[in-house]
């Protein structure tokens, strides 16, 4: 009996153990790879770090850098925002008061923009109240916690149902600020549609001074729901 057990054993010692083959067939290949590129490890490590970069650009976050003063004081130019791309891929919309990036071709121009959601699907915007302020929806919105110093909500006076699917978009510098406003005669109506939306601006990430989170305002918290403003 103690010779069969250890015959047993011994059989079990002498078995490959496929773990331990399957990674050694990794460090294999790995070591012909390097051995293949121009400069070994060093340079698959930058190939594997490429991609990776590569890979969270086209599906996480992107940076964009802001090209005009259309979303001053918050966002100067040649400031660094990085947008969230997953902010909206799950069932999730835009909201009123995020600062979104779009591709604006056929609507603003050949490029992409960033500006405020004033409006959703639904909603109605108007300029502008007896106190000079953008109503949404019935409601008086209050402005004065991000729009640019000095500026009035709008010197352009007008009154829209933002389409389903689309949204209403303001820079919050209204006075430099090429938005729906002006673009209500042209294709699309100045609306721009979900569909374009590249993401969520969440974070200013340069230059280092101007290091912030960028948070939605509670100016729109009030706001009634589009189907309670025309039920």
């Amino acid at each position: 009996m103690e010779t069969e057990a250890q015959q047993t054993e011994r059989d079990r010692s002498s078995r490959p153990d496929p773990v331990a083959a399957e990674e050694r067939s990794r460090f294999a290949l790995v070591a012909k790879v390097t051995d293949w590129l121009p400069g070994g490890r060093i340079t698959l490590t930058l190939l594997v770090c490429l991609v990776f970069l590569l890979l969270l650009n086209a599906f996480v976050v992107q940076p964009f850098q802001i090209p005009s003063g259309s979303m001053e004081d918050g966002l100067r130019i040649g400031d660094r925002v990085l947008v969230n791309k997953l902010a909206y891929r799950f069932g999730a919309q835009p909201r009123r008061g995020d600062v979104v990036v779009f591709d604006g071709t056929g609507y603003f121009g050949n490029a992409d923009y960033i500006k405020r959601v004033v409006g959703v699907g639904g909603d109605r915007v108007v300029c502008c109240d007896k106190e000079g302020r953008i109503e949404v929806n019935g409601r008086s919105v209050d402005e004065s916690s991000f729009l640019y110093p000095g500026d009035t909500p709008s010197s352009v006076p007008f009154s829209v149902v933002v389409p389903d699917g689309t949204l209403f978009v303001l820079g919050d510098h209204r006075s430099v600020s090429s938005d729906s406003r002006d673009h209500l005669g042209s294709p699309g109506g100045g609306m721009i549609p979900l569909s374009d939306v590249i993401g969520r601006a969440d974070w200013i990430v340069w230059p280092s001074a101007h290091l912030t989170r960028l948070h939605r305002p509670s100016a729109y918290a009030r706001v009634p729901a589009a189907d309670g403003a025309h039920g």
